[in-house]
């Protein structure tokens, strides 16, 4: 009986062994622009952009495919040590990944910009008041962001309402309990070649090259 229990034991380890083996890792891809590293200029010029999407983003996503690819080793060896020892590489290139896969797609050349409407521009206008309001206040917050991250105009789900708020370092919008609808990277790498230290110029230039269509479909899309 006991080398019938150990036999089925066995079987049962030998399964689960099986299945975790068998399992998919989840990878990222750097995605490709809409547009050429030159269209958001002059609001951010075509070397930033080039830097920004090919060198900073990509290694982003390289380091979180590694970091996955080790947290699979690690699940499989039932190595609980290493597995948390991996969640700050995750969080980290993660976020990294998701926040600038979401800032792209956010912006378009200063000619395709076309001003909020419709749903976008009622809500804007019932939760802030007008879009220079709501300018105003995410300017006021993003620029504040002491050393790195990103100022976000989200959807608070809870409240039905739209709402701003800043998070640290590659932190997803999520964190802060909102659905991001757009995002704005204030890392120096996103504008100190260009725009120096006066971080305050980069935030209120960028609304010339924000795509309004794109904030509306993550509206639709989180409601």
């Amino acid at each position: 009986m006991l080398r019938a229990s150990a036999s089925r034991l066995m079987g049962l380890a030998h399964g689960a062994a099986a299945r975790q083996s068998t399992r998919t890792i989840v990878t990222a891809k750097l995605p490709d622009l809409a547009y050429d590293y030159g269209a958001l200029e002059p609001v951010i010029s075509g070397e930033i952009m080039q830097l920004h999407h090919a060198k900073h983003h990509n290694t982003y996503v390289t380091n979180f495919n590694v970091a996955m690819e080790k947290y699979a080793e690690a699940e499989l060896k039932g190595d609980v040590a290493t597995m948390i020892s991996l969640q700050g590489a995750i969080k980290f290139n993660g976020g990294g990944h998701v926040n600038h896969s979401l800032f792209w797609k956010n912006l378009a050349p200063p000619g395709e910009c076309a001003p909020p409407e419709g749903e976008l521009l009622s809500m804007i206008e019932r939760d802030f008041g007008s879009l220079d309001a709501l300018k105003t206040k995410f300017a006021a917050q993003t620029v504040a962001v002491q050393g790195s991250g990103w100022g976000w105009l989200g959807y608070d789900k809870a409240t039905q309402k739209l709402a701003v708020a800043t998070t640290a370092n590659q932190d997803p919008c999520s964190t802060v309990g909102l659905v991001p609808l757009l995002g704005v990277d204030v890392w120096e790498h996103a504008y100190y070649l260009q725009y120096k230290n006066v971080r305050p110029d980069y935030v209120n230039a960028i609304w010339d090259i924000v795509n309004w269509k794109d904030v509306a479909g993550n509206l639709a899309a989180a409601k």
